[in-house]
């Protein structure tokens, strides 16, 4: 990738659409096509799933996925930005391993609650659904897991810290500001035992910048 792909765009620049009702349903009934009515299922969250599942579980554990790992990747145009002034959240982007929580729902609840998890997750479908293997004190669980998907318009690659710290600090959408989110995710994994040594300055350094003004946009 080169550097004119990883500079922030300008918002006209990222393409932007809701999912359709019916276009989550059918990436829900996809998800859910080997799963054997009645079973409980296991949900790994590695950003705001641990500090705000919205949803009742029988169990959690903490656990590692391989493969992925957590990265503010993934615009936000409207629970933590908007379509002008774009926040980031957090994705599961290629490579490392990422460190999370694994929650077991029970079987009788799986859809209703998977329902809710669509609308939360897939509004725009930019993660994709996947049954991976998390490691946990307790052995192996297949969870569901969001990963992200490279190929959506909303995925951006890493960039760099300065340019991260004025986008988040920047942006406010649906449910707050955007700087909110990022420092309780990071509360939370810390809270959880779990170290996230990028996110941990990240945090630091929105902290030390509160009371900074933000550079003036030409």
């Amino acid at each position: 990738m080169n550097s004119a792909t990883n500079r922030c765009p300008s918002p006209s620049d990222i393409p932007f659409r809701l999912w359709t009702a019916d276009e989550r349903q059918a990436s829900l009934n996809e998800a859910l096509k080997h799963w054997r009515e009645g079973d409980d299922v296991w949900v790994f969250g590695y950003g705001s799933l641990i500090w705000r599942p919205e949803f009742d579980f029988l169990e959690r554990r903490k656990a590692t996925l391989r493969g992925h790992h957590r990265a503010l990747c993934l615009w936000s145009r409207v629970n933590r930005g908007t379509p002008e002034t774009p926040g980031l959240v957090f994705g599961l982007d290629r490579g490392g391993s990422c460190q999370g929580m694994v929650y077991r729902l029970h079987g009788e609840a799986v859809r209703e609650r998977f329902t809710a998890l669509w609308q939360r997750e897939m509004s725009t479908g930019s993660y994709i659904p996947r049954w991976l293997n998390c490691t946990t004190d307790d052995g192996l669980v297949s969870a569901l897991v969001f990963v992200m998907n490279r190929a959506s318009p909303a995925y951006i690659a890493a960039l760099p810290d300065a340019e991260v710290l004025e986008i988040v600090r920047r942006a406010s959408g649906k449910y707050g500001p955007c700087t909110e989110y990022v420092t309780q995710t990071a509360h939370a994994l810390k809270d959880a035992g779990i170290h996230d040594l990028r996110l941990q300055r990240l945090t630091r350094q929105l902290e030390a910048a509160q009371a900074d003004p933000l550079p003036e946009i030409n």
